[in-house]
């Protein structure tokens, strides 16, 4: 690998004004700097660069899309094959990560809270503690990494890595308290009644969106984010139907043929899918099948009822054309997105969710009340992880602000 890197690495161009970073990385990773430093043996400056400025660099080179990002707007790739930034940046970031040495402030004797440990909570967490604050993580679940552990799949981002992380955050002093649900026997008052000067909320959507159709509840239908959490708990059978087309119905789909499952299939709303091109050659590559223009009407115990649905000329009217039919599938996941849970703010006065579920931030990412933050998703509906990092960096910006004026 390290010699396919070095090769990718001496194909950059070092642009003056370099288009993968300014319009491609909502992270604005500084790709041509992290190029320079690697090709002149300075692996560690390259790595802790990468680290300052997105902690979750070591995952986004795994997860990102980065065809739609920095290497699509790679200027080699305009009569070529663009440079494989993603490759450069997870072999400098998985390099560093366990030898990073990570600098903290004089302590600012001021408590946090960070509700939440995927790629938002994660990045605050390490922000703030960097700055001097204590920090305390409180995760529902047994383990640390929100989506990143539970959400993507093995074989696009291993486990080994984010548990190598936690060790990292540990070091860091950073304290993690998992099992622990905010909204049951703590809430958010207790928070602020033990003393915690702010508290950040990146809880995720972590409710599955319905269809709204007959046979959701049924034995053989599932959600995909209760699949992915937990795959190996699952008896799919042979044949899977799934409903969606992004990329976690290319999770759901891959996973379940690499547990067993021979026939998958991917049936789509729309004429293509709308995952990552990467994602879908990948699926493909792995056996599954796709159906388009597909409009699920029920699940039945024997498979998903569909009609044909053809796009009008305005190419967003929809109409849908003959009976329903019967695709056969032991199995039926859903994977149409997810919205956030309300557990954790529900019995909390002053805080206000809008139409979509999501709660209501100023610019800063503060809440209707005074101290609680919320970034990624639960504040801005499902995105990916460098975009809720990118949020994230924003919004401790704005806690270390609020707490130097308490």
């Amino acid at each position: 690998m390290s010699v396919h890197v070095i090769k990718e690495a001496r194909r950059c161009l070092q642009c003056k004004n370099p288009v993968c970073r300014i319009e491609g990385c909502p992270a604005h990773t500084n790709i041509p700097e992290m190029i320079r430093l690697f090709l002149t043996g300075k692996i560690n400056d390259a790595g802790a660069m990468l680290f300052e400025n997105n902690p979750m660099s070591v995952f986004c080179s795994l997860v990102c899309d980065h065809e739609a990002q920095c290497e699509g707007h790679c200027i080699q790739g305009r009569k070529g094959s663009p440079v494989q930034i993603s490759s450069i940046e997870s072999y400098i970031s998985d390099t560093y990560l366990d030898k990073a040495n990570l600098t903290i402030d004089l302590p600012k004797n001021k408590r946090v809270a960070v509700v939440g440990s995927g790629p938002a909570g994660l990045t605050v967490a390490v922000k703030l503690r960097q700055r001097g604050y204590d920090v305390t993580i409180f995760e529902r679940l047994s383990h640390i990494g929100g989506m990143l552990r539970y959400g993507i799949p093995d074989f696009r981002l291993p486990k080994s890595i984010i548990d190598r992380y936690v060790k990292k955050l540990v070091k860091l002093g950073i304290h993690i308290r998992p099992n622990t649900t905010i909204g049951g026997a703590l809430t958010l008052d207790t928070l602020l009644d033990d003393g915690y000067e702010a508290i950040f909320i990146g809880t995720g959507v972590w409710r599955p969106r319905r269809l709204g159709i007959k046979g959701e509840s049924l034995g053989n239908c599932l959600f995909a984010v209760d699949y992915l959490k937990s795959p190996d708990s699952c008896h799919l059978g042979e044949r899977v139907a799934v409903i969606g087309s992004g990329n976690s119905a290319m999770d759901v789909a891959r996973t379940a043929i690499r547990r067993g499952s021979r026939f998958v299939t991917v049936y789509a709303r729309t004429p293509k899918t709308t995952a990552s091109v990467r994602e879908f050659e990948y699926a493909e590559a792995d056996g599954v099948d796709f159906e388009y223009n597909k409009d699920i009407v029920e699940i039945t115990p024997q498979g998903p009822m569909l009609c044909e649905i053809n796009y009008a000329e305005d190419g967003v009217t929809v109409v849908s054309e003959g009976k329903p039919s019967l695709h056969r599938a032991d199995s039926t996941i859903i994977a149409v997105s997810q919205v956030a849970k309300d557990k954790i703010y529900r019995g909390t006065t002053g805080i206000a969710i809008n139409e979509n579920g999501l709660l209501e931030v100023d610019e800063g990412g503060q809440t209707t009340r005074k101290g609680i933050f919320a970034g990624g998703d639960v504040a801005y509906g499902a995105r990916n992880v460098v975009q809720a990092v990118k949020n994230a960096k924003h919004v401790a910006d704005a806690i270390d602000e609020y707490l130097n004026h308490l």
